[in-house]
C-alpha cells in the first residue's frame, strides 16, 4: 500500500489544454482535395496541408498519417497593429495562394489535401503553435520559404528559399541560389523519418488515417 499520494492536477483552461483541444478538434475536420479551385468561404482561422499521394518519394511515408507538410493561420487582424483585416476571406485566400505555389513548384496538386477550422485569432495562434511544435511540419521547419510572399524589390532580391530550391518553378525572382538540392533532399528524408518515429508521442489523440472524411470539390 502506498504511503504517499498526490491527486492528479488538471486545469481545463490552461493554454496547453486549450491548444490540445483545438488540435484534437482540428484533426477531426475533413480533408479537402486541392485538385480543383477551393470554393470561397468567409472567415479566419487555422489550416494545414497534407500529402496524400504516391509519386513524391520524400513525402511518401506521410501519406497515411495525420502529419501535415505545412501548418499555418490566417488572422482577422494585423498582428503588428491590431487593426482588423479588410479581407473577408483571409483563410480562403491563403489556401488559394498555397494551391498555386504547390502547382508552380511542380508538385501534383491532386495528391495534396487541406484541413481548415474557423477560429478566433488567439485560438488560431495556439493551434498553429501546437501543430508546429507537435509535428514540426517539413515545410515549416526543414524546407522553409513555402509560405513567404513576394512583395517588393527587397523580397525579390533575397536568396532562393530552401522550399524553392527543392520545388523550383514559382513565378518569382530570386537573388541567387545558396542551398544544395541533394543536401536538402537528404535532410528532408531524415526529418520525415523522425516525424514518423515520433508520431505516437503527441499530447492529444489523433484519429486513424482511415477515419477522416476526404472531400472532393468541383
Amino acid at each position: 500500500m502506498p504511503t504517499e499520494y498526490t491527486p492528479a492536477s488538471f486545469d481545463p483552461l490552461s493554454t496547453v489544454q486549450i491548444a490540445n483541444t483545438i488540435c484534437e478538434t482540428f484533426e477531426r475536420q475533413p480533408l479537402v482535395s486541392m485538385t480543383h479551385e477551393i470554393p470561397r468561404f468567409e472567415g479566419s482561422g487555422l489550416y494545414a496541408l497534407y500529402y496524400r499521394g504516391a509519386s513524391v518519394a520524400i513525402y511518401l511515408s506521410l501519406a497515411s498519417l495525420q502529419i501535415p507538410v505545412y501548418a499555418g493561420q490566417a488572422l482577422s487582424s494585423n498582428s503588428a497593429t491590431g487593426e482588423r483585416v479588410r479581407e473577408r476571406y483571409p483563410l480562403h485566400s491563403r489556401l488559394k495562394q498555397h494551391r498555386l505555389s504547390i502547382m508552380e513548384g511542380g508538385l501534383p496538386i491532386a495528391e495534396f489535401r487541406f484541413r481548415a477550422l474557423l477560429l478566433p485569432d488567439v485560438h488560431a495562434d495556439l493551434g498553429e503553435n501546437a501543430l508546429r511544435v507537435g509535428y514540426t511540419p517539413v515545410w515549416n521547419s526543414k524546407l522553409k520559404g513555402f509560405g513567404s510572399k513576394e512583395q517588393g524589390a527587397t523580397t525579390r532580391q533575397s536568396k532562393k528559399s530552401k522550399w524553392d530550391t527543392v520545388h523550383d518553378g514559382r513565378r518569382r525572382t530570386h537573388g541567387g541560389v545558396i542551398h544544395d538540392v541533394e543536401t536538402l533532399i537528404a535532410e528532408t528524408e531524415a526529418h520525415v523519418a523522425r516525424q514518423v518515429s515520433d508520431y505516437d508521442r503527441l499530447p492529444w489523440p489523433h484519429p486513424d488515417a482511415d477515419s477522416y472524411l476526404d472531400l472532393e470539390t468541383s
